[in-house]
C-alpha cells in the first residue's frame, strides 16, 4: 500500500509567500509599505508604530546573539549523538545542501575532521557500522547533486557498493517521497537521517510522514568565534544566518497547515506527528 504523499510544502502557493517574508529586511520593507499607506490615510499613530516595528524587526535579527538564539530553538531540538551510539538502521540517508565546499576537491581528508559536513557525518556512521547503505538525496538544474556527494563520500573511504543514489530531489518535500520510493523497492524502513541541525526539525517530519522511521543525526554548522561585545553588534551575516532559521519555521507552518487541512487523509503509515 503506497504511502501518503503530503500536499506539498514547497509549492509557490503557500510556502513561496512565507518564504518572501522570511529575510528580515524584506519584511520590514513591506512593512514599512504598510506604514506609508497608513499615513497617507492619515492613520498617524498606526503608521509610526508600522514604521518603529519594521525597523525594530530587520534591527533584532541583525543581532548575533538574538539570530543565535532564533537558530537555537532549531539546532538544540534534537541532540548530537556521536555516531557510535547511534540505533542501527537499515539505511542512513545524506541530504544534499552545500556540497560546494572546499574540501570536495581535495583527496586527503578525513572525516573525523569535518564536524560541520553531512557527508563526513555520513561517512563516519556508515564507518561505525550502523548501517549497510548510505542514500545520497539530492538533484539540482545543473547536474546530480548525489553525484557529487558520491564522489566526495567515496574519498572518506565509504565505497560506492555502499551508495545509493536519489538525484530527481529538488527539495526537501522531493528528498523525502523520492527517497521513501527508493527506500520502499529495497526494503528499507528505518533510517539515519543526516542533515543540519538546522533543517532537521523540518527535514524529520517530511520523512515521517513519507512513511519512514527515523532516527535524526544532526549536523551542527561551525559558528562564528566572536568577542562578546561583537556579538551585540548588528551584522549582515547575522541577517542572513536569522534568514535561513525563518525560513525553517515558514516551511514548518506550511507543513502545519496542510497536514491540519488534511486530517482526515492522514496516511496510518505515518511514523511521527507534528507534536513528536
Amino acid at each position: 500500500m503506497p504511502y501518503r504523499s503530503l500536499p506539498s510544502a514547497e509549492t509557490p502557493v503557500l510556502q513561496d509567500f512565507l518564504v518572501s517574508l522570511t529575510y528580515p529586511p524584506t519584511l520590514s520593507i513591506y512593512v514599512l509599505l504598510c506604514g506609508c499607506l497608513a499615513l497617507l490615510l492619515r492613520r498617524r499613530r498606526l503608521g509610526a508604530t508600522l514604521g518603529v516595528l519594521a525597523i525594530a524587526w530587520s534591527l533584532l535579527w541583525s543581532i548575533p546573539t538574538c539570530s543565535d538564539w532564533l537558530r537555537g530553538t532549531l539546532e538544540q531540538q534534537h541532540p548530537v549523538v556521536a555516531e557510535v551510539a547511534l540505533p542501527r538502521a537499515d539505511a542512513i540517508v545524506v541530504l544534499g545542501g552545500g556540497v560546494g565546499r572546499a574540501w570536495l576537491r581535495r583527496k586527503d581528508v578525513d572525516p573525523e575532521q569535518l564536524k560541520s559536513s553531512r557527508l563526513a557525518a555520513g561517512a563516519r556512521a556508515w564507518l561505525a557500522g550502523r548501517a549497510p547503505i548510505v542514500i545520497l538525496s539530492g538533484g539540482g538544474e545543473d547536474g546530480s547533486e548525489a553525484r557529487t556527494m558520491a564522489s566526495a563520500i567515496s574519498r572518506l573511504r565509504v565505497p560506492a557498493s555502499a551508495l545509493l543514489l536519489e538525484e530527481r530531489s529538488r527539495n526537501t518535500q522531493d528528498n523525502a517521497l523520492f527517497t521513501a520510493e527508493l527506500a520502499r523497492q529495497r526494503g528499507i524502513r528505518q533510517v539515519l537521517l543526516v542533515t543540519s541541525a538546522l533543517h532537521m526539525p523540518r527535514a524529520r517530519l517530511l520523512f515521517c510522514d513519507a512513511g519512514m522511521k527515523v532516527t535524526p543525526v544532526p549536523v551542527p554548522e561551525s559558528a562564528d568565534r566572536e568577542h562578546w561585545t561583537d556579538r551585540w553588534l548588528p551584522t549582515r551575516s547575522a541577517v542572513w544566518r536569522s534568514g535561513r532559521a525563518l525560513k525553517e519555521y515558514a516551511g514548518l507552518v506550511a507543513i502545519f497547515i496542510e497536514m491540519k487541512m488534511n486530517e482526515r487523509g492522514r496516511s496510518p503509515n505515518r511514523q511521527c506527528d507534528m507534536n513528536e
